[in-house]
């Protein structure tokens, strides 16, 4: 599997049945595939609809259907579709169970960055800042460097998404808890060692003498 499949499977397992999950554009949509199956996860679609099925079935494609970033999206049977001021109520409510988001940068103390790069035109700043302040827990799906330089740094240097520390980063290389006591290094990647981790990180790791290899699903 490449790095994207692994990020994205590692954070299947971080999600559970009964509750309201957002996944962000990119990597994050990924992650329904890889959900244990039977597993009954409730998908939230920002613009407006609950019970997103992410995967259309060929030929059920419907144009009137897409999700944030207007990728094509399926629906559930009992799925519910409301205007975009009741979804961010929700939202904006705590009444999010589970986002999870790619990411630009996240820092020391938990800090993430995925927005806006300066000087790069964007279409706008979408919900990421409502999601990162409202969900009750937030996961950060992103590699661990770009183009070999570190994600994960002691200050972010792009503009900040939110001032909320966010609770877990899933990395190509490892799983870091975010807490009020700094960066925890939970899980090793298969094949991915301690020391490389370290080495890949600017920001600060805590982290025990044996680290355990992630899980992945199956």
């Amino acid at each position: 599997m490449d790095d994207k499949e692994l990020i994205a499977r590692r954070v299947a397992l971080e999600l559970t049945a009964g509750t309201l999950v957002n996944l962000g554009i990119g990597l994050p949509t990924t992650v329904a595939r890889y959900l244990k199956s039977g597993m009954d996860v409730l998908f939230q679609a920002e613009n407006g609809l609950i019970g997103m099925d992410p995967v259309p079935e060929p030929g059920m494609v419907d144009e009137n259907l897409a999700d944030a970033g207007g990728s094509f999206i399926g629906a559930v049977p009992g799925a519910c579709a409301f205007d975009s001021c009741v979804s961010f109520g929700l939202i904006r409510g705590g009444h999010l169970d589970v986002t999870v988001l790619g990411g630009l940068q996240v820092d020391e103390e938990g800090h993430l960055a995925n927005w806006t790069i300066p000087g790069k035109m964007v279409p706008g700043m979408g919900g990421a800042m409502d999601l990162v302040t409202g969900s009750k827990r937030v996961i950060v799906a992103m590699t661990h460097t770009a183009k070999g330089a570190p994600k994960i740094l002691k200050r972010c240097t792009l503009p900040l998404t939110s001032i909320r520390r966010i609770d877990l980063i899933v990395t190509d290389m490892a799983v870091i808890e975010a807490t009020e006591e700094g960066l925890v290094l939970r899980e090793l990647a298969p094949g991915v060692t301690k020391e490389q981790v370290i080495a890949a990180t600017e920001a600060t790791l805590i982290a025990a003498h044996v680290v355990p290899e992630m899980v992945i699903s199956a």
